[in-house]
């Protein structure tokens, strides 16, 4: 490094300093004035410092700068170098020092320049590649680092093709031709759009070419979505314009953005005169319910208004539209009552008409867990898969209805029609025709053509003859050819018809008591009594009912619209200690009662709710003095002093039966018949 002596440390020498200092060695500065300004940047940096330049003239020195401005002193510095040295008067020291300076200026603003150039071409978002005309990359921005998942280290210097092997920038190199917005599927799955320029400087000369480009791959994505959206929007729309359901939709300032032709065909307001109107626009008489929704926040349902210029009167259900958290609308389907009614007509007519074509309940109905109940259930299960009639016996409310049907759906005739007739409900006069039909003329008032009975609707089916004790003597006759030869003869008809029906009878009465005062034909009741089977009263079989008000709370919740949910404990105890003269439909009249005054907020019924279920002691002081009065129905009464009365004659006969039937004036099948029915062991009574 060569050895440079300054000589004159004022303004010159110390920015002769600065620049000398940093490219080469300066080993003294010196000056007349101690206090100079160069004299003190150079102790400052080390540098040796002195007002005699005499003590460090040497034959080592390279260079000495005279920046004193004194000719004198130039002179005698001329005389006194070595040989080697080189004296650079202050002129030509001053000209190298602005050319140094102006270097350094020059370079600041170049590494400026840079510095803004490489900051704008990374900070864009597009991608950006420049390449010469070899094809090799010479710039690649971050966003390009990006998108193409390559360092700019690992970029630059390579041939384009290398890191971009579908790259047409090549081709612009010999075509010298923009490409503006061109597709490209980059090889890591990435779409972009690019626009390729050749770079051509000012003498027309070719000397690289860029490319800069976007990433597409989420915009490709959200058009398919935006598309989707579109055709989600339009299937809505055609739905919502297709339904015969009126819908409007507000916004949630209430204001009307959407209606459907349903909509004006109810009301009769066209779009202009509901969109962008408030939503009582529409409403005659009543409160508007998408205001209260957007209030509360909670839909409404079965709202009863009037809409329209003509006051229609509808049914309105209204739910809020929440979409992330926020309330952005509401939405209505209106109901016009006049189409509710008509359908509520046609509903009832069609229940009436289903009610006797079918059977409703199956086994899994019928509701028993005590050993009472499960033996009539299997006995019916059996008696189903057989075509014997079926003799239903059993106080009034245990289920013999219940037990028709499921007899009915588990035959190989559930198929079939299953047809049910009271014989109570339909008046002597008309029972004979409505059984079996009758033929045109066959009486005034008869319909042109006939009309077919109850069993020729039933064929192949099953009928079920409720109250069958309450058919009168000469139905009782016809109903007996029935069931021997399976064939009907209309009334007013010669001609038999052939029928293949089920029978299901069914009977509250004491048949063997009819039969004996003679108001029931015997030969009629040994047909039917094929396959008997009682249904026990609840009163023996309490223990099913904590199951039975599981379901029948079910049913009532159903049919009042509750949301009851069980009896507690202490109340099943209680239902539990009554006797229910009225069977399992006492026990549902009186749940019923207790859930009707349950309040909305309660789901349990308690003690409290249940009505008085105590059955009092009576005394009659006239006829029966000291004498208690139990209320139980009298043919429970009967009952047990009939079950009492065989007992003892078969105790009196030593348990035979036959002598016990001779002795009761009733036959040996009759006699078997009541043993079962109470129960009765007779072998061995003594």
């Amino acid at each position: 490094m060569q050895k440079v002596m300054i000589v004159g440390a004022g303004k010159g020498g110390t920015a002769i300093l600065d620049i000398f200092k940093q490219t080469a060695d300066v080993i003294a500065v010196v000056d007349i004035n101690p206090d100079a300004p160069g004299i003190l940047a150079a102790q400052h940096a080390g540098i040796q410092t002195g007002t005699d330049w005499h003590h460090y003239i040497s034959d080592q020195l390279d260079i000495i700068i005279e920046v004193t401005g004194e000719e004198e002193v130039f002179k005698d510095l001329r005389d006194a170098r070595g040989k080697n040295t080189v004296l650079i008067p202050g002129s030509v020291a001053f000209l190298l020092a602005t050319l140094l300076e102006e270097k350094e200026e020059l370079i600041k603003t170049l590494r400026k320049i840079t510095y803004e150039h490489d900051l704008i071409f990374n900070s864009s978002g597009d991608g950006m590649v420049v390449i010469n005309t070899e094809g090799i990359i010479t710039l690649f921005n971050k966003s390009a680092e990006k998108i193409i998942e390559t360092t700019r280290e690992q970029a630059e210097g390579k041939h384009v093709l290398e890191i971009i092997p579908t790259s047409k920038l090549p081709r612009v190199l010999n075509t010298r031709k923009i490409e503006s917005n061109q597709e490209l599927l980059l090889p890591n799955g990435s779409k972009i759009i690019t626009t390729r320029i050749p770079i051509i400087d000012e003498n027309d000369q070719l000397i690289g070419a860029f490319s800069v480009f976007k990433d597409i791959t989420e915009v490709v994505n959200l058009a398919e979505e935006i598309t989707n959206l579109k055709e989600i929007q339009t299937m809505l729309q055609a739905i919502i314009n297709s339904s015969d359901e009126a819908i409007s939709v507000v916004d949630e300032d209430g204001r009307g953005i959407m209606i459907n032709p349903a909509y004006t065909r109810i009301t009769g307001l066209k779009e202009e005169e509901v969109i962008g109107q408030p939503a009582t626009a529409d409403i005659s008489e009543g409160e508007s319910m998408h205001m209260k929704v957007l209030t509360t926040r909670r839909p409404v349902r079965g709202a009863a208004m009037r809409v329209g210029p003509n006051k229609k009167e509808v049914v309105v259900n209204v739910a809020p539209i929440i979409v992330d958290g926020k309330l952005k609308g509401s939405v209505g389907v209106i109901h016009d009552m006049s189409e509710i009614q008509s359908l509520n007509r046609e509903l009832t007519r069609a229940r009436q008409i289903i009610r006797t074509l079918e059977a409703k309940y199956s086994f899994e109905d019928i509701i028993g867990q005590s050993e009472e109940m499960t033996i009539p259930i299997e006995q019916a299960k059996l008696g189903a898969k057989t075509p014997a009639t079926v003799l239903l016996r059993g106080e009034s409310g245990t289920g013999k209805e219940l037990f028709a049907h499921a007899i009915h759906n588990a035959s190989d005739r559930k198929f079939n029609k299953f047809i049910r007739v009271n014989c109570a409900a339909i008046s002597e006069s008309l029972l004979e025709s409505e059984l079996f039909g009758y033929e045109e003329g066959a009486f005034s008032g008869a319909k042109r053509g006939g009309k077919r009975g109850f069993f020729e609707e039933a064929n192949n089916g099953s009928i079920f003859l409720d109250e069958i004790g309450e058919l009168p003597a000469n139905t009782q006759a016809k109903l007996l050819r029935v069931l021997q030869e399976r064939e009907i003869v209309r009334v007013g008809g010669t001609k038999p018809i052939p029928i293949n029906v089920r029978v299901i009878a069914a009977t509250n009465m004491n048949l063997e008591k009819a039969i004996a005062n003679g108001s029931f034909r015997e030969d009629l009741y040994y047909r039917l009594n094929r396959m008997p089977i009682h249904i026990p009263p609840l009163k023996r079989r309490k223990e099913d009912i904590p199951y039975l008000c599981e379901r029948l709370i079910r049913k009532i919740n159903q049919d009042y619209g509750r949301n009851v949910e069980g009896v507690s404990d202490d109340a099943i105890k209680k239902l539990m200690e009554y006797n229910w003269p009225g069977n399992v439909r006492e026990l549902e009249n009186v749940l019923g009662r207790a859930i009707i005054f349950l309040s909305y907020s309660e789901t349990i019924i308690r003690i409290d709710h249940l009505p008085e279920l105590q059955i009092s002691q009576l005394k009659d002081k006239d006829d029966y003095i000291g004498q208690s009065i139990t209320a139980e129905p009298l043919a429970v009464q009967l009952e047990k002093y009939e079950a009492n009365v065989i007992k003892s004659t078969l105790n009196a006969v030593k348990g035979n039966k036959t002598a016990a039937a001779k002795v009761l004036g009733v036959s040996v099948r009759n006699l078997y018949y009541k043993l079962e029915k109470y129960r009765i062991e007779a072998d061995g009574m003594q």
